[in-house]
């Protein structure tokens, strides 16, 4: 049975308006896939940027999409649960960042990255904005890259930190009043700063050294001139130094001694020796001399451990051959010189100034 041209047209108009619903909805699939489908640029490690097309919505299913597996040590910028954003860089990095701090890997807060390679260089020259997606405020978007001298140790780091007190917080530092921070902590940071920290402590140390003991000489003429004979062998004496020390990224750049307390006394020489013809000394010793203002008395005076009062000293500079005759009216010193003189005395062989000066002494 022959069909009749109108149902043809019929049948073909059914057909053509299926087709153009097909179509359509392709269309419209396809815009819709355009529509949610993002272009982001991932680094892995120290590989090279790989552009990546993903209908992915945060950053942690793209990782779970790409199949890269983020270990406890690793991390990654922006945090996984930021949502992703058409054009934005995600950065794995395992091993080459020392350590995010902060308020953890699922916050975005105020964090330091440490270890800055080219991939973070190219990352904080971004705008926050492509970093953290749109729409949710992100805490702060000051994003710099820094250099941090910690202790003489080089940092390179990356920091949305605003100053360099949070920065050095963020890493885990927190200076006290002793401690040195250049530029001061309240300095805001910007990019390319030099921030340099050393700790710097000061402690008390109690040092024991040894007092060198003296020889005390005889005159005899008992014994042939110029023969010694030793009637005592000397022992050192000990001290005990106070010292006060500065101690910057734990090297001593600096000590001061508070006091020094004698804890055993040296005991000195005592030698005889054979008068010679031109010699009347009774005695005589070598050792260090310093002076002292608040002696008993005035005039020349001198203080000595264990010579009679009133004897008589003639007191000779070694090294410029001064001398002047002082008298024994107290006791000293005790830390391994032979003689304190007055000032007035002192300052006949050498300046006050020198404070110590080499001597001989006779009597």
């Amino acid at each position: 049975m022959p069909v009749r041209p109108m149902r043809v047209r019929r049948l073909r108009a059914r057909k053509a308006m299926g087709n153009a619903v097909l179509v359509g909805a392709l269309v419209t699939a396809g815009l819709t896939y355009v529509a949610i489908q993002k272009t982001v640029t991932l680094v892995v490690g120290r590989g090279q940027p790989e552009a990546v097309r993903t209908m992915s919505t945060s950053v942690g299913e793209l990782l779970d999409a790409e199949g890269i597996l983020v270990g406890s040590g690793d991390v990654v910028t922006p945090p996984q649960p930021t949502a992703l954003a058409d054009g934005m860089t995600v950065v794995v990095e395992r091993g080459g960042l020392a350590r995010m701090f902060g308020p953890g890997s699922e916050d975005v807060g105020v964090w330091v990255m440490e270890g800055a390679t080219a991939p973070l260089l190219m990352l904080a020259s971004r705008n926050a904005e492509d970093w953290f997606s749109a729409g949710v405020p992100a805490g702060s978007s000051h994003v710099v890259t820094a250099r941090v001298v910690v202790q003489g140790k080089d940092h390179d780091v990356v920091t949305n930190a605003g100053t360099v007190r949070e920065l050095l917080s963020a890493m885990g530092i927190a200076p006290d009043r002793d401690d040195r921070v250049l530029p001061s902590p309240k300095t805001p940071l910007h990019d390319a700063m030099r921030v340099r920290y050393d700790r710097v402590a000061f402690h008390v140390r109690n040092v024991r050294v040894p007092v060198p003991y003296t020889t005390y000489t005889k005159y005899t003429d008992a014994l042939a001139p110029g023969e010694i004979r030793i009637v005592r062998q000397g022992v050192d004496g000990v001290m005990v130094e106070r010292t006060r020390v500065k101690v910057v990224n734990g090297r001593v750049v600096f000590s001061e001694v508070l006091s020094r307390t004698v804890i055993q006394e040296a005991v000195a020489t005592r030698r005889l020796m054979g008068r010679e013809e031109a010699t009347s000394d009774h005695g005589s010793q070598v050792g260090e001399a310093s002076w002292y203002s608040f002696a008993p008395g005035s005039g020349l005076t001198a203080a000595h451990p264990w010579l009679p009062f009133g004897t008589v000293v003639t007191v000779t500079n070694l090294e410029n051959g001064r001398t002047v005759q002082v008298v024994i009216n107290d006791r000293g010193p005790f830390g391994g010189r032979i003689i304190d003189l007055s000032n007035e005395a002192f300052a006949r062989i050498a300046p006050l100034s020198q404070g110590v000066a080499q001597v001989r002494l006779a009597w």
